[in-house]
């Protein structure tokens, strides 16, 4: 009795030892943007592919491709609304272009998390897209996390910086 009472206790500890403290659907992050919206993540996951020749892409001329975001925030703020709609004019005037929107997270936070809140943030720049009339068709929406920092270093400037979804032509 008292080996069984200790065997499940034992798998009792390795079953809690093994489970993730990331909490995603308790983020203390708020979508302002869409609400009331139907839209929502795609049924299915496409696989990334990595076109070499990608920072080649031809996308409208003298418009910025980031959009910076606040500390836990996947709020798209309005100061990027005219980034927004230059993107949407070129891939409205050009319905067989196609773009990646890459979300990407400053150094805090655990992987889970910040692959999480960075495919909020893409998909956060993918609805904006969608509502001023660009084709769902048109967008793929990634995560990047921490993974590939546009600045190296701590401190809020660096962190700042790192904050961002990233419009890619393909």
């Amino acid at each position: 009795m008292l080996k069984r009472t200790i065997y499940s206790l034992a798998i009792v500890a390795l079953i809690a030892g093994c489970s993730s403290g990331t909490k995603l659907n308790d983020t203390p992050v708020v979508d302002r943007g869409a609400a009331g919206q139907g839209g929502g993540a795609a049924s299915g996951v496409a696989p990334v592919t990595i076109d070499p020749n990608a920072q080649n892409a031809q996308g409208p001329v003298g418009v910025a491709r980031i959009i910076y975001f606040d500390f836990d925030s996947y709020t798209v703020k309005p100061e990027f609304q005219q980034l927004i709609d230059g993107h949407a004019r070129f891939l409205k005037a050009n319905p067989n272009r196609r773009v990646s929107i890459e979300g990407h997270t400053d150094e805090r936070g655990g992987r889970e998390y910040n692959l999480a809140l960075g495919q909020k943030r893409s998909e956060a720049v993918r609805r904006a897209l969608v509502l001023v009339g660009v084709s769902d068709a048109q967008i793929e929406a990634v995560s990047f996390g921490k993974e590939k920092p546009a600045a190296q270093g701590s401190g809020e400037d660096v962190w700042a910086q790192n904050r961002r979804a990233e419009i890619t032509y393909r």
